[in-house]
């Protein structure tokens, strides 16, 4: 990772951040304590681990070429405990490490590790990464070295083998047909690339011409944040699933649609006609099978129908846009706008990536994401992870974003939110459990 450039999507990333809208993810990992170790054995232990994972060494540097660039370069004052740190718990602590931006001139990483009540209670490790360094899949994988070795992990965690010779294969000059073809192969592809970003461009128009404001979700932002968090049984979305149809995914979308039915409800709110928009984001792959660098993101846009009473006509709503999302594939639709950073110039994403954060608000209304985390049963120094909650940034103007993980056959949703413009997070994270006894009984 030594000198390689920041990937198009990672330089946006990087110049949309602003000191009251952080770009970092975060997972709040719960662990139970065990044969004398701890939090304050923890803490070091990590400390030690992370300072010899090479990646988490590296810092942003701008460079001449291309114009408007960065890099990845070693930080050679890197000292690990400017990144790692133990906390004794406090009411208010998760929310105030939350929305404190990582420093630019380091690694943007953070490991906060929070004691808790007593020696033997669990406790709490909080880590946060800047979206520039991970996307949700490769932050799980950073954080996997961070765990106790094992054999799947290791599977898991191990670096491919480089081609020889590099990522692409060397074409003999002699061979003048075989370099006609590359160069007719490669003129097409860039035909068709650019079709895709008109395609792309034009969506996104239409899709921000019919914005509607939702504003329960839309909130000028106050740089201050809050937390909540619910565990459901994975069984329960699986009976769902099997009587209702449609995926995992879909039944979870679909509960996050009544929650904000509910939350919307309690707080007084009109909730007729109200359909918000969700950014669902996902990885996208390289057509041709190559490990490309940075970032491989897309999305699919969702209606979420929370004006439905029906909590089965809501999934069958969300069952039909994501089978036409999916359909059409990540590289099609206003979902894909991520992928417009391929086409920018560095320097159109320095000065660019600013001024497109003020119109996410035109194009969706609330993130809703969905972290893998393998089933493998994770310790660190022999102290079990019990729960694990994926946390995820807010856009600009937005006041809540959703994230999900299964782990030991439960659900985590880590809810975050706009401190001001949602103080009662904790009432739409109760509504989760609300929600999904509704769903169950509708199908009992």
């Amino acid at each position: 990772m030594a000198n390689e450039q920041l990937s198009p999507l990672d330089l946006a990333f990087w110049h949309a951040e602003s000191p009251d809208h952080p770009l970092h993810l975060a997972a709040l990992a719960v662990l139970a304590p065990v044969g004398g170790v701890g939090a304050r054995e923890v803490a070091d232990l990590l400390a030690g681990r992370a300072a010899a994972v090479s990646r988490m060494r590296m810092r942003v540097r701008d460079v001449w070429m291309p114009p408007g660039g960065a890099a990845w370069v070693p930080d050679d004052h890197f000292e690990v405990r400017r990144h790692v740190y133990l906390h004794r718990d406090s009411p208010e602590l998760l929310s105030e490490l939350m929305e404190r931006p990582l420093r630019r001139g380091r690694p943007p990483w953070e490991i906060h590790v929070i004691e808790g009540p007593t020696d033997d209670a669990p406790f709490s490790v909080l880590l946060k990464i800047h979206h520039a360094l991970a996307d949700g899949l490769r932050a799980v994988s950073l954080g996997a070295v961070l765990f106790d070795e094992s054999p799947s992990l290791t599977r898991l965690t191990a670096p491919r083998p480089a081609r020889k010779g590099g990522e692409a294969a060397a074409i003999p000059v002699q061979d003048l047909r075989r370099l006609a073809g590359a160069v007719r192969s490669r003129v097409g592809a860039a035909v068709g690339e650019a079709g895709q970003a008109l395609g792309i461009g034009a969506s996104l128009a239409r899709a921000s011409l019919g914005a509607r404001t939702v504003p329960a979700l839309a909130a000028p932002s106050s740089g201050s944040r809050q937390l909540a968090t619910a565990v459901l049984e994975l069984d329960a979305i699986h009976r769902i699933r099997k009587t209702a149809g449609g995926t995992v995914n879909d039944v979870l979308i679909a509960m996050v649609a009544g929650m904000l039915r509910r939350w919307m409800s309690e707080r007084g709110e009109d909730v007729t006609g109200v359909v918000p928009r969700a950014l669902v984001p996902v990885a996208r792959r390289r057509s041709d099978g190559r490990r490309a660098a940075g970032n491989q993101l897309s999305g699919y846009l969702a209606e979420l129908p929370v004006s439905e009473p029906d909590p089965m006509a809501r999934l069958c709503a969300v069952r039909k846009v994501m089978d036409r999302n999916k359909e059409a594939g990540p590289g099609r639709g206003a979902g894909a706008v991520a992928l417009l950073t391929d086409y920018m110039l560095p320097m159109a994403s320095r000065l660019g990536a600013p001024l497109a954060g003020h119109a996410v608000r035109l194009l969706f209304d609330i993130l809703v994401t969905s972290v893998p985390v393998p089933d493998l049963g994770f310790t660190v120094g022999g102290c079990p992870l019990l729960e694990v909650y994926p946390l995820a940034p807010l856009a600009r103007g937005q006041s809540l974003a959703v994230a999900m993980t299964t782990y030991r056959g439960r659900v985590h949703l880590g809810l975050v939110g706009d401190g001001q413009a949602a103080p009662d997070l904790g009432r739409l994270a109760e509504a989760a459990h609300a929600e999904l006894a509704e769903m169950r009984a509708a199908v009992a």
